[in-house]
């Protein structure tokens, strides 16, 4: 066993009540997606996990992605590439829209709130999971390079370059602002801190980061220093 891996269990995994970071946004999904739900998910990317996880409890799912790497996708009823304006479907055509690490990279997010209620019928919901601009790891992402970001977190040498981010759509005060000027309702939305993945190179880093973890999730006064944002939004009716 790894140091990473006898790390996780002993602080993280083996204590009782723990669930890891994806199976929260998953169970978040899961909370307002059904059996029944046409659910389209943004910048799909190939064969990931929240990829399987959707397609498993809905009726179909189709991915949209700027990269034609989403028709590798083997989860997808359906792939399609995205020119950053306008989605290729007919208006009210999904209950629901996921996006799990896109926010942070939209130049436009405005532009794309827009387009997500547009294809979303009448109440449905838009899921997503993205970084917190007030955390020091996107803080310093801003700043670093993109190796340094794969090493800290021990992706292999070969692992995909994450996409230039952006960070217009990544504080909990973005987030409701856009979404009430694009004709969303927030259902819910939670500041979410698990372990530091970024700290799995060296235990210089991990150690660092698990206090830092431990304080902020120690009381919610600090919950705005949390790393990630999980929210879900409704799409209401607009008034005219």
């Amino acid at each position: 066993m790894s140091w990473q891996e006898d790390y996780y269990k002993r602080f993280y995994s083996d204590k009782e009540g723990w669930v890891g970071g994806t199976t929260e946004f998953h169970n978040l999904c899961k909370h307002h997606i059904s059996e029944k739900s046409e659910v389209l998910e943004i910048g799909a990317g190939p064969s990931n996990q929240t990829s399987e996880f959707l397609s498993g409890i809905s009726k179909r799912l189709v991915g949209l992605d700027i990269d034609e790497e989403v028709k590798d996708n083997k989860f997808l009823s359906k792939a399609y590439t995205y020119d950053g304006k306008h989605f290729p479907f007919d208006d009210e055509s999904f209950d629901a829209v996921v996006s799990d690490y896109v926010m942070e990279h939209v130049e436009n997010p405005v532009l794309l709130c827009n387009e997500i209620r547009r294809v979303l019928a009448p109440g449905g919901v838009f899921v997503f999971r993205t970084p917190n601009i007030y955390h020091y790891v996107p803080m310093l992402s801003r700043f670093l390079p993109m190796w340094l970001s794969n090493w800290s977190r021990n992706l292999p040498a070969d692992a995909h370059d994450p996409y230039p981010t952006v960070y217009k759509f990544n504080s909990a005060a973005q987030c409701r602002q856009i979404l009430n000027e694009t004709g969303f309702e927030i259902l819910e939305m939670s500041m979410v801190e698990k372990e530091p993945s970024y700290g799995m190179k060296s235990r210089l880093l991990f150690f660092p980061m698990m206090v830092y973890e431990r304080i902020i999730n120690y009381t919610e006064m600090l919950s705005w220093l949390r790393v990630n944002i999980f929210c879900a939004a409704k799409k209401i009716l607009r008034s005219k």
